[in-house]
């Protein structure tokens, strides 16, 4: 029997490290998963264990590479970007894994913004909102006056995706999706790094910056298998869309952050922008994609339980719960929020400040509840769509099964087509398009989206 044809894909995300083959009609054929306890650092911080997490990876590659079944013409890796790998010059790491969620130095901070003009500054030419160690240039700024016995040692610091594909092909390489992500590391006026990273004299550390399309091959192999040098996953999520739409769209990618992500606005990032956290992505093909989120799968989660608690129903009754349109009619002429909703990306929502015993039953406070989230919603999705026309809104993700969620978005927008859109492994799947053209021949396949549309019943004003 022949072998099939595969891209693998290295799916790592901070919980669930993936294992992905597709076939050449991009249909996953093999999938495994594991979650790797986490280390720490000398600080006592938790952080990836990435000695672990190699070994999975090394192991995992070469197992696949002469298994009976598979013949793997290509390889990429998607992952969060925020962590660096520091290599010394034997291309051996030299710290952890820093976690992008530990505590940025007050004084450090304080030093960087003042040398370099203010937060503002910083933030607008970057597009990057001020945010400690989740700004990864600030890690590596951090190594430099924490440890400068060790910075010194650096060879090449490695976003996370690239580090994966370094693992395989021994070649070092930066992606524009990893530098280009709340780094504060990318100039997007200059479409170059910032001039602090030259200042800092930190632009050697880096190894030359390519498209997300780019790939290596192994050194000495006969078969030249095309290893993809890794994307950030937020990027890579967009790929399938870009590679299926050629109109103006919006994603809006929905979990516990709910990500609104405008490939077709290029406008550069305000004060008032990047107050209510928006930032600028890189695609994979190096164009800025304009960026809002929102708290609202957290925010949604939290405020089931209390609703579960006052009804005594279970957590998960709202997946029985349908859309009532005489309901919003009814409750819309009371949905003033209760608190100041100003600030789109406030964690609480109008919700939070009702009384619960103002509701007749569960379906009532529901309905509020999701209409007070799309209050919000609907102000942090205009952020990406002014100076930009957008034809469609595709939501991916938990809100997109919601049915209330859904009809509500299409009223709030009713000279938009609303569509919920299923893309299985998203993340993954972009991965293995971006370097589609260097190991499938086949065109790609029209159904890899699959869509459903939201009419609108009536318009609602939020």
């Amino acid at each position: 029997m022949s072998k099939i044809p595969v891209i693998a894909i290295f799916d790592v995300g901070k919980t669930n490290k993936k294992l992905l083959l597709f076939n050449e009609q991009y249909k996953v054929v093999h999938e495994e998963s594991l979650q790797l306890e986490e280390t720490k650092d000398e600080d006592g911080f938790a952080c990836e264990d990435i000695d672990a997490l190699s070994k999975w990876v090394w192991q995992k590659f070469w197992q696949f590479a002469a298994h009976e079944s598979y013949d793997i013409k290509a390889v990429n890796f998607s992952a969060y970007g925020a962590s660096f790998m520091h290599l010394n010059d034997f291309y051996k790491p030299l710290t952890p894994l820093y976690n992008y969620l530990k505590p940025y130095p007050a004084h450090l901070k304080k030093q960087f913004y003042e040398t370099y003009g203010g937060e503002s500054l910083i933030a607008k030419e970057t597009a990057s909102p001020v945010l400690g160690s989740l700004n990864s240039g600030m890690q590596l700024y951090r190594l430099k006056y924490e440890q400068p016995s060790i910075y010194k040692q650096v060879k090449y610091s490695l976003h996370l995706p690239q580090y994966l594909s370094f693992i395989v092909s021994s070649r070092v390489a930066s992606d524009i999706t990893s530098v280009g992500c709340h780094t504060q590391l990318w100039d997007f006026r200059k479409n170059k790094y910032h001039k602090w990273v030259y200042d800092e004299g930190m632009r050697t550390k880096f190894a030359p910056v390519y498209r997300g399309d780019k790939i290596v091959h192994i050194p000495n192999d006969s078969r030249k298998l095309a290893i993809g040098i890794g994307l950030h996953d937020s990027s890579a999520a967009l790929i399938p869309y870009l590679s299926a739409f050629n109109e103006p769209f919006l994603l809006l990618s929905t979990g516990t952050w709910c990500i609104s992500l405008n490939p077709f606005n290029h406008t550069q990032l305000s004060d008032y922008d990047l107050h209510h956290d928006c930032l600028c992505y890189l695609s994979y093909q190096g164009k800025p994609v304009k960026a809002s989120r929102l708290f609202a799968g957290y925010e949604h989660e939290q405020q089931v339980k209390k609703i579960a608690a006052h009804f005594n129903v279970k957590d998960d009754f709202y997946k029985n719960v349908t859309y009532e349109h005489a309901l919003i009619n009814n409750l819309h002429q009371y949905s003033e929020p209760a608190i100041d909703s100003s600030t789109a990306m406030a964690q609480e929502s109008a919700f939070g400040k009702r009384s619960l015993s103002d509701f007749k039953n569960v379906g009532e406070a529901y309905h509020q509840l999701m209409m007070d989230i799309m209050h919000q919603q609907v102000r942090s999705t205009k952020f990406v769509m002014q100076g930009s026309p957008v034809k469609k809104i595709f939501v991916d993700g938990g809100f997109g099964k919601n049915t209330i969620y859904m009809q509500l978005l299409a009223a709030a927008f009713p000279q938009i087509e609303v569509y919920a859109a299923s893309v299985a492994q998203a993340t993954a799947l972009g991965a293995a398009l971006a370097i589609h053209a260097h190991w499938n021949k086949n065109p790609l396949p029209a159904d890899i989206i699959q869509l459903k549309h939201y009419a609108v019943k009536n318009t609602l004003v939020l």
